[in-house]
């Protein structure tokens, strides 16, 4: 009876999750873990099922992984609160040497690539900033092909969860500055399929010093607080403030046996010489943890350098024939692209040509329209000439009967003016005589003027002779009428001399007003003048489908070859083109860096790249020394 029979009331409800999905199933109450992991892997369709495992978290909150042997109810799985549903998460236990060697199917380097990407960008993996750069534009060739400079659009890459937090935090630097980067080594990239860019992504990764590491806290005899890092190749010795440089390592070969005993981890080498390996771990679950990645890690290596089984071998071997089938779709894809390129091209020409045909045979039309319009034109131009040549000989005449009119108006002035200055000088003549008279009769006015002051002076004198005549006793009358009357002769003669002066006041007003009238005329005059000039200058006018391609078996052979050949030849250039380009990438993002934000694995990267260390350069100096010497130098941390 299967496994997977249902029956509703006894069945257990199973949600695993991966990274791009969610299943749900159905399972007996007696179903292994081995039943549940079976059934993931044939529903995603997954044959390397060797590096992979169900991770829960059980019901003291420890994380661990499904047991194949056991039933999965038996196992302390945390049931979901809601709707007692077993949650299961589908990962990466055990991590290949080389990506490129091992992995076969596609299935298989899409779920390493989804859990190494989130494990960098959780931090998981400690990874530098250039580096994360670089990852994070293969990332982007997965999510959106290779580069297309149409469907490109600036700000489509900022909003997106592409660079660790420690990253963008350790720089004074804003999205869209982080996406030029990113933009540039994508647009580096060469055209690739998903799955091609995924593995070229692990060979990148691989190469991080915290990939592939399984960390527990353990301690040596001196009570020393270290990190036991449990790895493909073996088990590695860090320090405590330190994840990135080993301080030693132990590889499988070297590795008989493990066991432990509560709390403390026995290991014992394949030197009999050599005493056993003994550290102390914080309780028993880690233990039991680090004894199932051991063992598993151990037989991986053992079975890498053993020949392949018939399983894996019929695995390369479709794998094999599947990219090359894929890479024969390519090349024939790529032949009918150029083509098809080639006709659009050739397309795109003709059309550039008829349109440059029609913009000719446009302009020439445009040209011939303008000529007939222009002709029009100068005909009417002419027309209007005309008119205005006989509008302009009318009023040439009018301007010559005006002229003459001007002119005789002009003499008839003049004569006028003469007339006007004859009568102005014989008005001076006039005045000079007026004034020659008047200066006669002031003179004789004065001299009336003294001569009536003597008269008086004389009444005067008579007066008092007569005060002393009649005082003296009354002279003679005769005497005193004598005297009376020349008197009243002196008074009459001043009254006339004063009524002949007035006159000639008033003849020297009227000569003024005269002067006046004159000047008033000759101003009408010229004004008169000017007008008719106003309006001889107003008068005057101005004048204005591919072909399919059928390939043998050789052809295909040679193909394929060839690809192969290119592709090597692509990466041993581009190995070196990448250095210098992360180098780079590293000198321009410096001055932005924020000191104080620096963590401690970028302090230690930072030391371990003036060092000129890498992960395998330590490795391979670790390895140089002794097993004993190493167990030693373990025991004296």
């Amino acid at each position: 009876m299967s496994p997977f029979g249902s029956k509703k009331n006894r069945s257990l409800s199973v949600r695993v999750s991966t990274f791009d999905s969610e299943l749900e199933f159905k399972l007996e109450p007696r179903a292994s873990g081995q039943d549940l992991f079976d059934l993931v892997c044939r529903t995603i369709g997954l044959r390397e099922s060797w590096y992979f495992g169900l991770q829960y978290v059980d019901t003291r909150s420890n994380v661990s992984w499904l047991k194949m042997d056991k039933r999965v109810r038996d196992q302390r799985v945390e049931l979901h609160a809601n709707n007692n549903v077993y949650v299961f998460s589908f990962y990466a236990k055990f991590f290949p040497e080389n990506v490129s060697e091992e992995l076969i199917q596609e299935i298989t380097q899409h779920l390493f690539f989804l859990q190494v990407k989130q494990s960098i960008l959780s931090m998981d993996i400690y990874c530098r900033p250039e580096a994360s750069v670089l990852l994070a534009s293969y990332a982007v060739h997965v999510q959106y092909g290779p580069y297309d400079y149409e469907s490109y659009k600036d700000g489509m890459l900022a909003g997106g969860e592409l660079l660790p937090k420690g990253v963008t935090d350790q720089y004074q630097m804003t999205p869209e500055m982080w996406e030029v980067r990113i933009k540039t080594w994508y647009m580096d990239h060469e055209p690739m399929t998903r799955d091609e860019v995924e593995l070229e992504y692990l060979k990148i990764a691989q190469d991080l010093d915290m990939y592939g590491v399984n960390y527990f806290p353990i301690t040596n005899k001196n009570k020393t607080k270290l990190w036991l890092g449990v790895t493909a190749v073996g088990l590695n010795i860090y320090d405590e403030r330190d994840k990135l440089t080993p301080k030693t390592t132990f590889q499988w070969n070297e590795i008989r046996h493990v066991s432990f005993d509560d709390k403390k981890f026995t290991i014992r080498l394949v030197d009999a010489k050599v005493s056993n390996f003994i550290f102390y771990s914080q309780d028993l679950h880690i233990n039991k943890m680090i004894l199932d990645l051991c063992k598993g890690n151990h037989d991986l290596y053992m079975r890498r350098r053993k020949p392949d089984t018939m399983e894996i071998q019929q695995m390369k071997a479709q794998a094999k024939e599947e990219k090359q089938r894929r890479q024969i779709e390519r090349k024939k894809f790529m032949r009918e692209k150029k083509l098809r390129e080639k006709a659009e091209h050739e397309r795109y020409e003709l059309e550039k040509s008829l349109e440059h045909l029609q913009n000719e045979m446009r302009i020439a039309s445009d040209a011939l329209r303008r000529s007939e319009e222009t002709k029009e034109l100068y005909f009417e131009k002419s027309r209007v000439n005309e008119e205005q040549m006989q509008l302009t000989e009318c009023k040439a005449n009018h301007f010559k009967t005006e002229m003459d009119r001007l002119r005789e108006r002009q003499m008839k002035i003049e004569r006028e003016k003469h007339d006007l200055e004859k009568k102005i000088r014989d008005a001076d003549f006039y005045v000079h005589q007026l004034t020659v008279e008047n200066d006669k009769r002031e003179a004789e006015t004065e001299k009336l003027r003294k001569e009536l002051i003597c008269a008086k002076m004389a009444e005067r004198e008579a007066t008092a002779r007569l005060l002393n005549f009649l005082n003296s006793g009354r002279k003679s009358s005769t005497d005193s009428l004598l005297t009376a009357s020349s008197v009243s002769h002196a008074a009459n003669t001043a009254s006339s001399m004063a009524a002949i002066s007035t006159p000639s006041l008033t003849t020297s007003s009227s000569t003024n007003d005269m002067e006046t009238a004159g000047g008033a005329e000759l101003t009408t005059t010229h004004s008169s003048h000017y007008l008719a000039q106003g309006d001889n200058s107003s008068g005057i006018s101005d004048d204005f489908e591919p072909k399919e391609f059928i390939l043998t078996d050789n052809e295909m052979e040679q193909i394929t070859n060839e690809m192969e050949r290119n592709h090597l030849e692509y990466l041993r250039k581009s190995k070196k083109q990448v250095q210098n380009q992360l180098q780079t990438l590293r000198s321009e993002i410096a001055p932005h860096k924020i000191e104080e934000n620096q963590s401690n694995l970028d302090i230690l990267s930072e030391a371990q790249i003036k060092a000129g260390e890498n992960k395998y350069s330590t490795l391979k100096k670790l390895k140089s020394g002794s097993t004993k010497a190493r167990v030693a130098f373990f025991e004296e941390l």
